[in-house]
């Protein structure tokens, strides 16, 4: 099972890159417990919109800008992985 784990791992870290034009990023330079805001990866608010719309798009995932929970969904790529691997089994 940790294989599909590793799979959405890379899928969510290329959508990342991607969704961000993050040219100078590879999915190995993310760090699944490294903040993706601030001083881990460095997104901002406007990134969070964007990914936002692409998670979205890729899994048919709503999420409330305002609410402190999408915050923490977005704290680190292991806390947006939980949230993704629980909506889509909804």
């Amino acid at each position: 099972m940790s294989e599909t784990h590793d799979d959405l791992s890379i899928e969510l870290k290329q959508l990342i890159i991607e969704t961000l034009e993050l040219e100078d990023v590879a999915p190995g330079d993310i760090d699944p417990d490294a903040p993706l805001f601030g001083e881990g990866l460095g997104l901002d608010s406007i990134d969070a919109l964007e990914l936002g719309l692409a998670l979205q798009k890729r899994f048919g995932i709503k999420l409330d800008a305002e609410a402190e929970e999408t915050r923490r969904h977005f704290s680190n790529l292991n806390a947006l992985k939980a949230l993704v691997e629980a909506r889509r089994a909804d």
